[in-house]
């Protein structure tokens, strides 16, 4: 729907970046895949890992996936640097597989966002680090949002 915003709205300050990366990270702690996709175009195009695709319902369905996956996932983000409309982020996060196996998955993403917020092109290079259950760092009730006390990604030393 061509009225539909999502601010903060381009062009980024540091504020604003800041703050569109934290919203983007609780929106994907909230691990609602139909909701998540609201923050992308219509045509939204995406890569992630070595799999392309394009559009919600594509965003949707790989969200779904994911998460079915990825179980007891939390997820922190951090901004990289931003230029105009564009958002450079690095990110971590923890969860197990359905044999209790335990990763902690580290990535970059480079975002593009319309002039109404929305993200056009999600760019997304991540590679996943086996870890025992004993060395994960992300503790808070899940799903849902990383509490404002909890430590970030520098503060972690990640």
């Amino acid at each position: 729907m061509a009225s539909e915003t999502r601010p903060p709205l381009p062009p980024f300050t540091h504020e604003t970046a800041v703050a569109k990366v934290r919203a983007a990270e609780d929106a994907w702690n909230g691990r609602n895949p139909a909701k998540v996709a609201l923050a992308y175009t219509e045509d939204s195009v995406w890569r992630n890992r070595a799999e392309f695709f394009q559009g919600r319902q594509a965003i949707e369905a790989f969200l779904a996936r994911k998460w079915a996956r990825e179980l007891d996932y939390r997820l922190i983000k951090e901004l990289w640097t931003f230029n105009g409309n564009r958002i450079a982020v690095r990110f971590c996060y923890e969860w197990h597989d359905d044999s209790n196996n335990w990763f902690r998955s580290y990535g970059n993403e480079n975002w593009e966002f319309d002039e109404r917020g929305l993200m056009r092109r999600r760019i997304a290079s991540i590679n996943d680090l086996p870890i025992a259950a004993a060395e994960r760092k992300f503790h808070w009730p899940a799903p849902g949002p990383r509490p404002a006390d909890h430590p970030g990604l520098s503060d972690l030393g990640l």
